[in-house]
């Protein structure tokens, strides 16, 4: 059995289970468009991967069981559908989903037996995986990865490392030794009979040996007294001193030497080795996150809008918005991710059944029922708080009426909300209040309707909207064109788009250039679409149209991916994104069922021309990212205070056909709670909604600042928050351990050692966002030393992410190596290791204090008025004004709205081209780069050709550093230098001037 699993003795049938699958089965392994492979497959030693030969992958061909999401039995993908002429028999099919796109391993054996012996085997796998904690995890896939690296190692398979197969392991690791030291650490760890070999007992000496941590050795001399092992005594001084641990007792301190001291006569004596003080300190108890926030602490009792909810956004689909497969299993994958809103797309399907999927578009459709009955099995498996079912509806009456029939039959008594009291009707409930509760966001029918009426009408909800008509595929072919020819091409056309514009950068927050596309689509793709058609078809037209086909034609998409300020002035405000003159449209309406509409208790969704502010709550207010950054942009304080009474849901833009997502920072600022992502896209996005939601046991709710719950501020001041205390976070980088080589390494594992620098940047509120980052250590991924120390100051840290980055120096850039990122209010004091997703054992060391720091100058001396506002939420009042100009029309630039702030001009460290960027060259004082991550923005077009060097990086012409704060972002501090364009805003900018120059300041740069 191996580490780490399930305990106790395994049973003889799942014995024989793990016998037969480590000797092999030869299967078949179905694929779309081809008629099966037969391979052998089997379960390796370890039992921690199933493999499969023969292989191009060679080494690569393998699932890891902990990427295995679950086992099916039958013909249930979507790969056996598609092969439904075979004559397959179930129970001889399975299928294994794995990965974080839950691709499927379809698998066909010669008989049932041997199906049911891998489903079994497989699944009580997974069963151990799933039972163990965090350090038995830890410990298993140290253990996997010291073996693993082993057998790599051993070119000839014969159980033995040569010196020379060291060496080249010590290439692959990154590691730079003398080869004289490598030869000495080979010959004290080679003790057996057979000389110039490793075996992988002795292996496993050599690499202790190599790992050996300086910085710890250094670090357990100082509290021990210059021994080489820590008393318990000892142990609970550093514990109490350096990691700030409260209650520290030596029970607890006498459990911490019995579980990872390493030595027997270590154990006996009660002391604490090297070693064992090294397993410790890389256990899960000194990771870089409060292990208390894996569970549930916040107050759950507060109204709904007064939280951030983990949304999704076309939660069906595995991929892109055009062609990708819809899925059920998306629904099980996101909702045990810690989602809790997802999103339901009903189309009219064949039959009277209604069917998913994402309209105007060829992505593949789903039965509404599956959807449901997938929701109802996953919705509170990892957790009970609400789950908000988004239904965006464009069926007929009668097929509604099918989707509140599925509805109750299907989640009975999780609908019911009557037994549901918030004591006050204007207040929303609280997520304990819905416990185990499925909200239905949809539309719901006006009061001015009779209660009798059956139907009746409704503005519709189209996510598409924003795309004109003419631009969607509809159903309407004539003149002999099929639809399989029409669907066939723009299929083969539009992935050839997708890949040829697929950016390899990690850390860009779109997975696609999106203006590639539609550069290429406005160039080449209606021709093509009309020329293949012509010549199929004799030259008759067809009257099928592209989603893609005239989104060239729009260069109003500006905003939305980024374009220059420059593109952005060409088109009026209100115009984005191919809605011209969309206010003055007449809306659309349908029809809806009471049936439907009775469902919808506490969130029914609104339109931004819907609102009504009557005083009522339970509105969601659903609009998509353009209208949205309109808001935020121009109306940040009163958008503010619309979600503390109620539900805003912001989705991508329509035109986001590669499911990229946006930058959900600038709306979590102003408290929206429902912001929408794709979750199938990796990256950068996806990594910041993961750390924002881990905060809170991952439960999909986490409480919103209280000053966004009371009062309001604005979140692009220079000081927002001026009676609050400020953080300060020291944050010093001592060393990395067991750093890999950059994962498109062109050479793989034969490329160069990496030279390695750490960035740290820290994301939220606009001043507080920046970033900072260490000199480059060069050669030395394996244990490199940096022993820097950052400052940073963060003005609201309960919102604050803090984005560790791992880079490799190159001379013409950087490359991507790894990161993590984590919740500045989970970040825990004193040494602790900050482990890279998705590298087993790569982590970087740092050591980290928090202090609290408050302003040279009162607020309340300067203007008493403003704090005591602010405190007592004078600006309450601002409620009773319509809610309508919230959403009006953006005002002309340059122009200031009555007793509001002036519409917002970007300044140059906004548009800063952070995609490549050289690290600090040696001998060079290291130079911090403003970021505003408040609108993220892709061109630097517009910039003057001299603040640009040979990369096209925008830099800054040299300034004294003196004069601004270590973490104050660079276009903040030239503020002092522009106009203030509004006179209320005077008082601001003379503080400002006060502040930054006082010799106070220009004297401790830090505080």
């Amino acid at each position: 059995q191996h580490e780490g699993q399930t305990p106790g003795p395994l049973s003889p049938k799942v014995e024989r289970c793990m016998s037969v699958m480590q000797s092999g089965t030869q299967m078949v392994k179905l694929k779309s468009g081809t008629k099966g492979l037969v391979r052998l497959f089997y379960l390796d030693e370890h039992r921690t991967c199933i493999r499969w030969r023969p292989s191009r992958k060679s080494e690569k061909a393998k699932i890891v069981i902990d990427s295995i999401y679950k086992v099916s039995e039958g013909r249930q993908s979507e790969i056996f559908h598609r092969h439904a002429e075979g004559s397959f028999d179930p129970s001889c099919c399975f299928t294994i989903y794995h990965g974080n796109h839950l691709e499927s391993l379809d698998l066909i054996t010669s008989n049932p037996e041997e199906a049911r012996t891998w489903i079994t085997g497989l699944k009580y796998l997974l069963a151990g995986i799933s039972d163990e904690d965090s350090l038995a995890k830890r410990q298993r896939t140290h253990d996997h990865w010291v073996k693993q690296t082993f057998e790599e190692a051993d070119k000839n398979g014969d159980g033995l490392l040569n010196i020379e197969e060291i060496h080249q392991l010590m290439h692959k690791l990154n590691v730079s030794l003398p080869r004289r030291k490598v030869r000495q650490m080979f010959q004290e760890a080679d003790t057996d009979e057979n000389q110039g070999t490793l075996n992988f007992e002795e292996f496993s000496v050599f690499y202790k040996m190599m790992s050996l941590r300086r910085d710890l050795y250094l670090l357990l001399l100082s509290y021990s007294d210059k021994k080489d092992h820590l008393t318990a005594e000892e142990l609970a001084q550093f514990l109490r001193v350096e990691q700030k641990m409260n209650n520290v007792t030596p029970e607890y301190c006498l459990d911490i030497i019995q579980k990872f001291e390493v030595l027997e006569e270590n154990k006996k004596q009660n002391v604490l080795g090297i070693e064992g003080f090294t397993s410790f300190m890389r256990s899960p108890a000194c990771e870089v996150s409060n292990p208390l926030h894996r569970e549930v602490h916040q107050d759950m009792e507060q109204p709904l809008c007064h939280y951030y909810i983990a949304s999704s956004h076309n939660t069906y689909l595995s991929g892109d918005q055009l062609l990708s497969q819809s899925r059920a299993d998306m629904y099980a994958r996101v909702l045990q991710a810690g989602c809790r809103c997802v999103e339901v797309d009903c189309w009219d399907g064949p039959d009277g059944e209604p069917v998913v999927h994402h309209g105007y578009t060829l992505t593949s459709k789903i039965l509404f029922r599956d959807v449901a009955e997938t929701i109802n099995k996953y919705a509170f498996i990892k957790n009970e708080f609400p789950v908000i079912l988004s239904i965006e509806n464009h069926c007929s009456i009668q097929q509604q009426k099918k989707i509140a029939q599925y509805l109750k039959e299907i989640f009975g008594d999780k609908l019911d909300l009557s037994s549901v009291s918030t004591g006050d009707p204007r207040q929303l409930p609280s997520p304990q209040d819905l416990k185990g509760k499925i909200l239905v966001k949809g539309k719901k029918l006006p009061c001015s309707l009779g209660a009798d009426a059956e139907e009746g009408e409704v503005s519709e909800e189209d996510s598409a909207d924003e795309i004109e008509d003419d631009c969607k595929l509809k159903p309407c072919f004539s003149n002999g064109a099929t639809q399989h020819q029409v669907e066939s091409f723009i299929r083969t056309k539009l992935e050839s788009l997708l890949k040829e514009s697929q950016i390899r950068d990690k850390e860009d927050p779109d997975s696609f250039t999106v203006r590639a596309l539609l550069k290429a689509t406005h160039q080449s793709f209606n021709v093509n679409l009309k020329q293949n058609l012509d010549t199929k078809e004799g030259g008759k037209k067809s009257h099928g149209r592209s989603l893609m086909g005239n989104f060239g034609k729009h260069k109003v998409t500006a905003r939305a991916h980024g374009a220059s300020d420059d593109e952005d002035q060409q088109h009026p405000p209100g115009k984005e994104l191919g809605q011209p003159h969309r206010l003055a449209r007449r809306r659309k309406t349908v029809k809806l069922c009471r049936a439907l509409s009775d469902l919808v208790v506490y969130t029914n969704s609104v339109a931004a021309q819907d609102i009504v502010d009557d005083g009522s709550t339970g509105n969601v207010l659903s609009f998509s990212e353009t209208r949205a950054h309109q808001a935020v942009q121009q109306k940040a304080e009163q958008f503010m205070l619309y979600n503390q009474r109620q539900l805003t849901r912001v989705y991508p833009s329509a035109y986001r056909i590669d499911s990229s997502n946006f930058n959900p920072v600038p709306y979590w600022n102003v408290g929206c709670q429902l912001v929408a992502l794709n979750y199938q896209s990796e990256g950068r996005v996806m990594q910041l909604n993961e750390a924002k939601f881990r905060v809170n046991g991952n439960c999909g709710y986490v409480l919103k600042p209280q000053q966004m719950c009371k009062g309001t501020f604005n979140p692009y001041s220079a000081d927002p928050l001026p009676a609050s205390p400020k953080k300060q976070l020291i944050l010093k980088i001592i060393s990395g351990q067991q750093l890999p080589k950059p994962p498109d390494s062109m050479l793989g594992d034969r490329g160069e050692i990496i030279d390695p620098f750490v960035e740290v940047e820290i994301i939220g509120l606009p001043v507080d966002c920046c970033k900072d980052q260490t000199r480059v250590v060069d050669d030395n991924g394996f244990n490199p030393v940096w022993e820097e120390t950052l400052t940073f100051t963060i003005h609201m840290p309960e919102i604050a992410l803090v984005r560790f980055l791992v880079w490799d120096h190159d001379p013409i850039g950087r490359d991507f190596v790894g990161q993590r990122t984590v919740a500045f209010s989970s970040l825990v004091p004193g040494y602790r290791h900050v482990y890279l997703e998705g590298l087993t054992e790569a982590s970087i060391f740092v050591h980290i204090i928090i202090n609290e720091t408050y302003g040279k100058w009162s607020p309340l001396i300067l203007n008493p008025s403003y704090t005591i506002m602010h405190f007592l939420g004078a600006t309450k009042g601002k409620q009773l004004m319509g809610l309508r100009g919230l959403f009006s029309k953006a005002p002309r630039p340059g122009t200031a709205e009555p007793g509001g702030h002036p519409a917002r001009k970007r300044s140059i460290g906004e548009r800063i081209l952070r995609r490549t960027a050289s690290a600090p060259a040696k001998g060079r004082k290291k130079s911090k780069v403003g970021f505003l991550e408040a609108a993220e923005m892709k061109d630097s077009a517009s910039e003057p050709a001299d603040l640009r060097d040979k990369e096209g990086v925008v830099r800054r012409h040299k300034r004294s550093s003196q004069a601004r704060p270590a973490s104050m972002p660079v276009d903040r501090f030239l503020m002092v230098e522009l106009p203030c364009p509004a006179e209320d805003a005077a008082q601001e900018y003379l503080l400002c001037q006060i502040y930054f120059y006082s010799p106070c300041f220009i004297k401790s740069p830090k505080e």
